[in-house]
Parts: structure tokens; C-alpha cells; sequence
């Protein structure tokens, strides 16, 4: 029996110490593998490059930040056209066992970038965001985890022939990040 409930505690010791509730502050940061766009007529993706960084305390929202570029297919063009996006995300860290679950929301900004030739046709737009993160303890104090956001954006054509009409650039980021507990 003594044996019983010393294994019962030890694995139990081990299990709820690699959680995020027993964390005084966790702090993540992460990379997006892939950007696809919901409309393929106004954009194709050709790869993204960037960061996520997010932090908080146990058993309250936290704060974090997205910056990303995607390279954007264009066939005569003179120079690289981008995509860039900037969000301000608030999320909270589901208090689960084993695994960290991770829901958020974001607001921001995107616009065109443009290098080689001048990018003032576009007034660049808001941006907001639903996402969430699924992580996994490698080691007591960190977590690998990957996520998934879905990004709603438009952004305004102001002169030329298409003034006024908004190019829809929403669409969906894969990320993968590290979590560190202390």
C-alpha cells in the first residue's frame, strides 16, 4: 500500500508540475511555417516570414504580438511585393493538465510592401484575429506548441482605376513555438 500511494504521488508530483498553473509567469514565442489566403485571386502566398511573442500569468488573459511578412506572387513585377501584419492579440491559457490549450483574439493592421517601385496606391487596412495553440511539455519548464490563426483583412485601393475597392488578404497562419514557465 505504501508503495501504491508513493507512486500515485510521485506521478501525480510530475504531471501537475509540468502545467501552466503552477507557473508564476509564462512567456512564448513562436515563428509562422505558412500563410494562405483566403481569396487567391487578389493574392498567392510564396512563403512568410516573422514572429509571435506572448505573455501572462496563471489564471489571467494574457498579452501578445504578432509581426509577419508573406512574399506575394507577382508576375511582372519590378521588385518583391508583401503582405505585412501587425497584431496585438489578448489570450488566455486554459488551465489543463498535461497539454496547453491557448485561445485568443487579435486587432491590427496590414498593408502592401512594396520594394522597387512606389506602394502609395494602397491604404493599407485593420486586421483582426481569432486564434488559437496546442502545446505540449517537453520538459518541466517548456512547452512546444503549434498554432493556428484565422486573419479577417482588407485593404483599400485609394488611386487608379480601382480607387475604393478593398483586396481581401484574410486568411489562415501555421505557427510553431516554444513556451517557457518559470
Amino acid at each position: 500500500m505504501k508503495k501504491i500511494i508513493l507512486t500515485v504521488f510521485a506521478a501525480s508530483s510530475l504531471l501537475l508540475y509540468s502545467t501552466q498553473a503552477f507557473a508564476l509567469l509564462n512567456f512564448s514565442v513562436g515563428v509562422p511555417l505558412s500563410h494562405s489566403f483566403a481569396d487567391t485571386n487578389v493574392a498567392e502566398s510564396e512563403g512568410v516570414s516573422g514572429y509571435f511573442i506572448q505573455i501572462g500569468v496563471p489564471m489571467l488573459p494574457g498579452i501578445g504580438m504578432d509581426s509577419y511578412k508573406t512574399k506575394v506572387k507577382c508576375e511582372g513585377c519590378d521588385g518583391d511585393l508583401h503582405v505585412a501584419t501587425t497584431m496585438y492579440n489578448l489570450y488566455y491559457l486554459l488551465p489543463i493538465p498535461i497539454v496547453n490549450l491557448t485561445i485568443g483574439v487579435g486587432a491590427g493592421d496590414t498593408k502592401f510592401e512594396c520594394s522597387g517601385w512606389d506602394c502609395s496606391w494602397q491604404d493599407g487596412g485593420t486586421a483582426t484575429q481569432w486564434y488559437t495553440s496546442f502545446g505540449m511539455p517537453i520538459m518541466p519548464l517548456f512547452d512546444l506548441h503549434l498554432s493556428y490563426r484565422s486573419v479577417s483583412s482588407k485593404i483599400e485601393m485609394i488611386t487608379g482605376s480601382d480607387k475604393g475597392k478593398k483586396d481581401d488578404v484574410g486568411g489562415n497562419v501555421m505557427g510553431l513555438g516554444i513556451g517557457f514557465n518559470f
